[in-house]
């Protein structure tokens, strides 16, 4: 209980901004269903669950929230939330019993990601969604320090102190085909534009990578 406390004040200088950023992509890829059941992992003051349920996309929408403050918030938002390190938490819903699992920058928080994500995909339904998000370590401007020999932590963004994990592109794909996902998608959360569309052109796919802030996943359960 005292380490979970502990990773939770982490969070206490996050702006609240931090918590509440509803995830819309994710909403347009939800199946129109009044009767689905969503679980979100990470789901900070419920702003993405509350974009489900307005846009009728589930019944039910369940979060984890491991600050406090925020999950108070979440509470008159969802069905239900579970206050807590979800790595400590055994969540009370048999196998199969979700339509859609939302991960949106959380499993870079976590001591052991593969561990946990491998006992969520069993609680989605065959053919349920999966849908998730990370930083991506793979980014140029990571490198560019990288080849400078700095690796500094920092308030917000892919070295963000609070972060116990990194992935790429493809080791973030790997996880999830690994956790019985087959994965439909793997690309930016948001497109590149400007400079960086123009240099995605040049580089070609073999090296698109180096130009995405954060890795957006789209799967189904196998």
């Amino acid at each position: 209980m005292n380490e979970t406390v502990g990773m939770a004040a982490a969070y206490n200088d996050k702006p609240d901004v931090y918590f509440g950023e509803g995830r819309h992509d994710y909403i347009a890829q939800l199946p129109p269903n009044t009767n689905a059941k969503i679980l979100e992992i990470g789901c900070g003051n419920g702003s993405t669950g509350a974009l489900a349920l307005q846009a009728g996309k589930c019944s039910d929408y369940i979060g984890v929230e491991i600050f406090p403050p925020a999950a108070k918030v979440a509470e008159g938002r969802l069905t239900k939330v579970h206050i807590g390190n979800v790595e400590d938490m055994p969540l009370p819903y048999p196998e199969e019993h979700f339509d859609a699992l939302i991960l949106s920058e959380v499993l870079e928080h976590l001591v052991d990601p593969y561990l946990l994500l491998s006992g969520l995909v069993r609680k989605v339904k065959p053919s349920g969604l999966v849908m998730a998000s990370s930083p991506n370590i793979s980014h140029w401007r990571i490198l560019r320090n990288l080849i400078s020999g700095k690796f500094e932590y920092q308030d917000k963004g892919p070295m963000d102190r609070t972060h116990l994990r990194w992935f790429t592109p493809e080791s973030f794909r790997r996880m999830f085909e690994d956790a019985g996902v087959e994965v439909l998608s793997v690309g930016p959360v948001a497109p590149p534009r400007g400079k960086a569309r123009l240099a995605a052109k040049i580089l070609g796919s073999g090296f698109e990578h180096l130009l995405f802030s954060q890795v957006s996943l789209i799967g189904r359960r196998t």
